[in-house]
């Protein structure tokens, strides 16, 4: 139930914001380990209760490229070409949401998600348990 008023008040504009940054990722041919980041984080936007971030070595149990060095590499690069943009725009709604009382879990989805927009490779999105 969550999940549907979250897309009816503004959850899928956000995703939208995701998916624009994969196609933008994608047409830079040398962005597109980012626009896969961003295609996940779309999907995770869509549907941010019930499941949850957490780094891929600790979910899958080993490390990758995108846990080590280069992941952070490409999290600063990440950060820097759309990162902020896109927790700017989640802090944004996360303000915009916690006027009502309502909108407070919106608000607390939102804090979570520009989070998650800052530093998003080497994380994967999984169910909670």
């Amino acid at each position: 139930m969550l999940n549907i008023l979250w897309l009816v008040l503004g959850g899928i504009w956000m995703a939208l914001g995701w998916l624009l940054a994969a196609v933008i990722m994608a047409i830079s041919i040398i962005g597109l380990p980012w626009a896969r980041s961003a295609l996940n984080t779309a999907a995770y936007t869509l549907m941010p209760f019930g499941n949850r971030a957490e780094s891929r070595d600790v979910a899958f149990g080993r490390s990758d490229l995108g846990t080590g060095p280069l992941g952070f590499i490409g999290n600063i690069i990440w950060l820097v070409l759309a990162g902020w943009w896109l927790a700017l725009g989640h802090l944004i709604s996360a303000v915009a949401m916690a006027v009502t009382i309502i909108g407070i879990p919106f608000a607390w989805a939102h804090l979570k998600l520009a989070g998650f927009a800052l530093w998003p490779v080497g994380r994967t999105v999984v169910p909670r348990r």
